[in-house]
This record gives C-alpha cells, structure tokens and sequence, in this order.
C-alpha cells in the first residue's frame, strides 16, 4: 500500500507553476476551445483576460459578454495597439492561421499558441523562425502534461513508486463527434495532428525522443469526408522499453466498451490515468489516476488524489508555466515551441511511415 506520507507528497508535487504576479491576456479566436477551456481555465486561475478577438466581431462580442470581457476587437492590429506591454498574446486559432498572426505581435512578446504548431512540419520550421527572428517566448498549448493526473503520476514516479519504466500505452476507443469543428473538414491531416499529437507529446515528456516510428493512420467509412480519423504507432526506445498509441474515434456502440487511458508499467509499479473527456464527448466524465505495487492481487489498485481535469486545469497549467518562466521564477518551460517543434517532427515521422508500405508478406510454395 501507499503510504500516507507519500500521497500528501503526491498531492503537494501534483501542481503546475504558477507566477508570483500575474499578466494580463489578451485571447485571439473565440472559438469552441476558447469557450470550454481557455476562459474556464482562467477564470478558475484567477488570471484577467483584458480583451477578445476574432474575425466575426459578433462572436467575440457574444463571447466576451458571457465572461465580463471589456474589449473586443475583428483585426489583430487593433489588438495590438490596445494591449499593454506585458500582456499574453493567447493565440487559439487553426494551426494554418498562426504563421500569418505572428508576423503582427510585437517582439519580445509572451504567446500561447494553440497546438498544434503548424499543420505540417515546413509550418513548424516558418513558426519557429517567426519566434525566433521576433525574440518572443512562446509556448504550445500542450495541455496533457500538465493535467492533474499525469502530474499525480509524475510526481510517483519521482517519488521512486514505479521504478525503471519500460512500458507505455496509450489506448482511446471512443465516440468523438468530428462534425463540431467544422475547420477539419477541409485540413489534410486530422487525428495524429488535432487528437494523437497529445499522447505523442506526452510520450516525449515522459521518455524524450524515439529512435524510430511504424504507423498507419487511417480513415473511417462513417467521416468519409474527413481525413484519417484511427491510428495505430508503435514508437522505438530501443531496448525492453514498448510503447504505443492505439486510437480509435468511432466506437458508437454505447460506453461499455469504450475507454481513454495512459498506462506505465516499471519494475517497481504500475500506473493508469483516464482521460475523461474523450468518454461521452463533449459533456465527459471525471479523470481519473491509479497505482499498483509489482506482484499484487488483482484488487490492489489504488485511487491517487486527482484535483481537476485536463480542461479546464491542464489549460491553468500551459499558461501558469508560461508566465512564470517570463517573470523568472521557473528557469524551464516544458513546452517552449523549440520543444513543440520536436513533437511536430514526431508527427511528421508518423505520417510518413503511414504513407510507406509495411513489410510484404512472402508466401512459399
């Protein structure tokens, strides 16, 4: 069994940074993400969004009456003319719009970019060299690290509970009703990079950079019109070390059956977080996390203490690292684009071993 002393410590490690003194935000995009997540989220972090755009002002007019917004604006040009110099340019728009918003916030800025970073890996590079011909400090909106069940986890496996990992899934069989972004309708590349590039990015945080990738992402006859919605990765660490991303958006058969889970097997323990969103999407169920000792019967596992979910406090975590890594008092930002472009290389590596063909199967005579 845990001991107490270790789960106040769990509990005590399990939360994100956060800045002494926080900045305001100005949020560009008032989509179906900002409504559910970014604001929620900073509301909930007691963070001031100051202003709100998008190109349809209506939108952001609507929007911003709903959370006690003061300004809106349609053009980022008045945006930036209205933002005071230490604001944070929150950029939640689809990924082939960022390189076109960067060239107009000034230098030297603070910016949260919505992953993913670019809609291929020659968007990345532009946005890359965006950030760092203009000085700016900019991260990428990769939540899932900082949910509070993957940070229960973290802080396990710091605490020495699982050992010397050298197993990682991540399974999600589910209902995701693709229709509600109507953007992805015309994007050439879907689930790897709007859905799987979380766990892809989370696999690196946890064991840094593959040597080597196999994949086959694939459409599904139900979201003909859409590009490939299921993947299945297998991700070379080398050695004993087996990890893997099965995804699967099209399990309408009711919930008994369906799941949304990581899961890190060590030498010493085991651990397993849900994530609850993706169940009965949009509404969600509760996230969850678990531990079990090596060698245990099969009712040994334990529930950790989980405060929050992945939207809206992994949300309060993206931003809460940004700043406090621009105020200097953490002297790391875990999702800095220079790390994010590593991530969208990994993308890009899944993609083209999806394109290539396997191994062909020889029969004899």
């Amino acid at each position: 069994m845990i001991q107490d002393s270790v789960l106040s410590a769990i509990k005590a490690h399990a939360s994100p940074p956060m800045p002494k003194h926080s900045r305001p935000i100005v949020i560009i995009g008032a989509g179906g993400i900002v409504r559910s997540a970014h604001l929620p989220a900073y509301q909930k972090g007691k963070f001031s969004v100051i202003g709100l755009m998008d190109q349809s002002l209506e939108r952001a007019e609507l929007l911003a009456k709903s959370h006690a917004i003061a300004r809106t604006f349609d053009n980022i040009d008045s945006v930036v003319q209205f933002a005071p110099d230490d604001v944070v340019y929150d950029i939640a728009v689809p990924a082939s719009q960022l390189s076109h918003i960067l060239p107009h916030i000034p230098d030297g800025s603070a910016v949260l970019m919505q992953k993913p970073m670019g809609e291929t890996l020659e968007e990345a590079r532009i946005i890359r060299y965006l950030c760092r011909t203009k000085g700016l400090t900019a991260s990428v909106n990769f939540s899932l690290r900082y949910s509070p069940n993957n940070l229960a986890i973290s802080a396990l496996a710091r605490a020495g509970l699982l050992g010397d990992l050298h197993d990682l899934q991540v399974q999600t069989t589910t209902y995701t009703p693709w229709d509600l972004w109507t953007f992805l309708a015309t994007a050439p590349r879907v689930e790897i990079m709007y859905h799987s590039i979380h766990y892809f990015d989370l696999i690196r945080s946890w064991l840094g950079n593959p040597n080597s990738v196999y994949a086959k992402t694939v459409n599904d006859p139900h979201t003909a019109n859409l590009a490939a919605t299921k993947t299945i990765a297998i991700l070379d660490y080398g050695g004993n070390m087996r990890v893997f991303v099965a995804s699967n958006h099209h399990h309408n058969f009711g919930q008994k059956h369906q799941h949304s889970f990581v899961q890190w097997e060590g030498t010493r323990g085991a651990a397993r977080i849900s994530m609850g969103l993706n169940l009965d999407y949009p509404m969600g169920v509760p996230d969850t996390a678990e531990f079990a000792e090596r060698g245990c019967t099969e009712d040994c596992w334990q529930a950790l203490p989980v405060a929050g979910a992945n939207i809206p406090d992994g949300f309060i975590g993206t931003m809460g690292a940004l700043q406090a890594f621009v105020e200097g008092s953490t002297s790391s930002l875990p999702t800095h684009y220079e790390d994010a472009f590593q991530t969208m290389a990994l993308v890009e590596a899944l993609y083209r071993s999806s394109e290539q063909s396997g191994e062909v199967l020889q029969l004899g005579d």
